[in-house]
């Protein structure tokens, strides 16, 4: 890369609120056969080259492991060249210098990196003559219009500012982690218009879009010099009806807007927002919810799923799945995009790994963040709890840092790509190697700090905690969530090596005595829901029947709703339909009274919660601390849609060849599911008749097909049963 051998350059040495703007002023004598810009920085930037943005990458470079990998953008500018020309290159604080960074100083902005370039351009000439162009002392910097951003701060910016260039200071900046570009850009999605505008009790002007995302506001406005626009984020309305961000904590997420004189238009340059409600606090006369509207960001990436049923709570329910996964799927696949976390969970993602892997392809998306969690993972083997690891001081404990072999598993079995196992191996095997040097017994994984099932339903009332964090995990044993997942690691890791061609003996014995330890351990204390399915689907029971009809009866006894958290919430409907028990994990999904799916539905939600009562029955909320309205884990249900409903799953690698075994409820008139996959379409659509279902399968690829009980072996083509 050309950038190797340019220079970091800043502002001062000295960090500024103001966002810098970098210039560099150049000619063009003659005809330009090709030109290529490379760029990256500290934090996010935007370039413009004479008057036009360069790419369409929003928040570039995105957010790696910083210390180890920056990535690099390259740009095709020939066509935005001209004789004279005048490059600038804004930066914004973005993930790299976000306040709690650890390697950026205290909360003190003063001791924070300034902000800092480094780009090359690079021209070919028709004549054969060559042109770079480097950061370095002749270009000139000063502090931008935007006066302050931050991914959690939201947007301040002064259009009456106008900037005073200066000589750009030379920066002692390493440049060893300088990588090409990995993942899907982020780019402008889709435009979400206001769906309407009013009054709340207290008086706030509301503007309401209809569908919690993740993006920002786009206006456009004609205004005087010094007039604003103030506009604050929110996902929902209180019980009353009002404006309600408390659950953003101390993410500020508003734009503030000083007007230049005359019309103008403006969107936020170096930050998003998760919202559907924007609280208008100051505006200049004239401003109208017409003159708004919302663009929607996510990595990008190609849509693979379909899911369509008879019942419109099921599709608002499908509807907000993918919401939350095109709300989170920024650059890394986040928790929540609005209050002030947004991490990379190990957890979260690994929960909902095969449910995005039906709904989009995510193949070049999970490549780049699992290139950030190898480079992320300690010399010993842990795994962090995020992924990058800005905030990440201890590993993720089972369910979370197994993500680093669950997730390349994932993606083998849904795209049949060798790669992601090859490339993560070593990892995996880190990994399992550490879970014992850390346990407190043997050939299990007891005595460390996990997250257990978090948010699982199923404490008793007399239950109490020594700490609110522990009351979060519910009432599942730890050492048996941990040990559960231990044993999984180790077994990914055999197939794994298996199909590597690797010597996977040692770890074939491992595997038996984890088992064995974890039978004796834990059979015949398996108590909650978690406990069972969790058993169950790791294939830790010599009894699994038995152990699912005890699972069904629990189930029902408690008043047939689940009390799973994150860690038993995916499995537990396929260990019911594997076992059974399909009319129960029916049941289960169509409940729309809490706990159930629905029952966020019920209430207006457009994206997934965090909790099953984000919002109470009575209109209060559960917490204003720990209460996101846009959050996919619990949306892996929809891998049991497509998966156990109507059916599809890989027999090989990549479905090159597909089980079809729909399980249909007689309450649902009609679903069906589509998936592109590697090899082609498969399509699973069943509808209810007087006397049965009539089942349409499409298949790519040879299949066997299942049918109330009785298998077909088919080839390529469609079907109707």
């Amino acid at each position: 890369m050309k950038i190797s051998s340019a220079s970091w350059i800043a502002l001062s040495e000295r960090s500024s609120a103001a966002a810098p703007v970098f210039r560099r002023r150049f000619a063009c004598q003659k005809a330009v056969k090709a030109a290529t810009l490379e760029v990256t920085c500290d934090g996010v930037y935007e370039a413009v080259l004479n008057g036009e943005r360069v790419g369409r990458f929003i928040l570039a470079p995105g957010w790696t492991e910083y210390r180890k990998r920056l990535q690099v953008q390259s740009y095709d500018v020939k066509n935005l060249l001209k004789e004279d020309n005048n490059l600038e290159i804004t930066v914004g604080s973005g993930w790299y210098r976000r306040t709690n960074a650890p390697w950026t100083g205290t909360r003190n902005p003063d001791e924070f990196l300034p902000a800092m370039l480094i780009a090359a351009l690079h021209i070919v000439y028709a004549d054969g003559a060559e042109e770079t162009i480097l950061t370095d002392e002749s270009w000139e910097a000063a502090e931008s219009e935007v006066t302050q951003s931050g991914i959690f701060y939201g947007e301040d910016v002064d259009m009456t500012r106008i900037p005073v260039f200066r000589p750009a200071v030379i920066c002692d900046y390493p440049k060893d982690a300088l990588i090409p570009q990995e993942g899907p850009e982020v780019r402008e999605q889709e435009t979400v218009f206001p769906r309407s505008s009013f009054r709340t009790p207290r008086g706030e002007w509301v503007i309401d879009f209809g569908q919690n995302l993740t993006g920002y506001m786009a206006f456009e406005i004609t205004a005087h010099a010094g007039e604003r626009l103030c506009l604050s984020t929110a996902e929902v309305l209180d019980r009353n009806g009002n404006f309600y961000n408390a659950n953003y904590r101390s993410a500020r997420s508003q734009l503030k807007y000083v007007c230049r004189e005359g019309q103008q238009f403006y969107k936020p340059r170096f930050t998003f927002f998760g919202f559907r409600f924007l609280r208008v606090d100051e505006f200049p006369q004239g401003f109208s919810a017409k003159n708004i509207r919302a663009i929607v960001l996510h990595s990008e990436m190609t849509r693979t799923g379909w899911l369509h049923s008879s019942d419109h709570m099921l599709n608002r329910l499908f509807s907000n799945i993918l919401w939350s996964q095109k709300g989170n799927y920024l650059d890394i696949p986040t928790d929540c995009p609005q209050r002030d976390e947004r991490y990379g969970w190990t957890g979260d993602g690994q929960i909902f790994c095969r449910t995005a892997t039906y709904q989009y392809d995510v193949r070049s998306f999970f490549r780049k963040w699992l290139n950030d969690m190898r480079a992320a993972q300690h010399d010993n083997g842990w795994v962090p709890e995020v992924i990058p690891s800005l905030t990440a001081y201890k590993p993720g404990g089972g369910a979370w840092s197994d993500a680093v072999t669950i997730i390349p598993w994932q993606l083998f079995e849904t795209y049949g790509d060798l790669s992601f196992l090859s490339d993560m191996y070593p990892a995996m095997e880190k990994w399992i190697a550490y879970i014992p040097t850390v346990s407190t017994e043997k050939d299990l994984w007891t005595g460390c700090w996990t997250y257990g099932d978090w948010l699982a339903l199923d404490a008793p009332e007399d239950y109490r905690p020594a700490t609110i964090e522990l009351s979060k995990r519910g009432y599942s044993s730890d050492g048996l969530v941990c040990s559960a997942f231990y044993a999984n690691s180790v077994d990914i890791v055999i197939r794994a090596g298996e199909l590597l061609g690797k010597d996977v003996s040692g770890y074939r014995e491992m595997y038996k005595r984890i088992v064995r330890a974890y039978k004796a351990r834990f059979s015949d204390r398996l108590n909650t829901q978690t406990e069972k399915v969790l058993t169950l689907h790791f294939g830790l029971t010599d009894t699994p029947q038995a152990l699912a009809d005890a699972l069904a009866d629990q189930i029902v006894s408690c008043g047939t709703k689940l009390q799973t958290g994150l860690v038993g919430t995916p499995y537990l409907l396929h260990e019911l339909s594997r076992y059974g028990h399909a009319e129960i994990a029916w049941s289960l999904l169509l409940r729309r009274e809490y706990p159930g799916w629905l029952y966020s539905v019920s209430k207006g939600a457009t994206t997934v919660w965090e909790h099953w009562d984000g919002i109470k029955p009575d209109g209060s909320f559960w917490d204003d601390d720990m209460n996101s309205y846009n959050h996919y884990a619990y949306g892996s249900v929809a891998d049991w849609v497509f998966g156990a409903a109507c059916g599809i799953r890989p027999l090989k690698p990549g479905f090159a060849q597909a089980l079809i075994a729909p399980q249909p409820d007689r309450r649902v008139a009609s679903l069906s599911a589509v998936l592109d996959t590697v090899h082609g379409r498969i399509r699973s659509a069943w509808s209810r008749t007087d006397d049965g279902f009539r089942y349409e399968i499409e298949t790519p690829t040879d299949a066997k097909i299942v049918i109330d009980g009785r298998t077909y072996a088919v080839g390529k083509g469609k079907y109707l049963f």
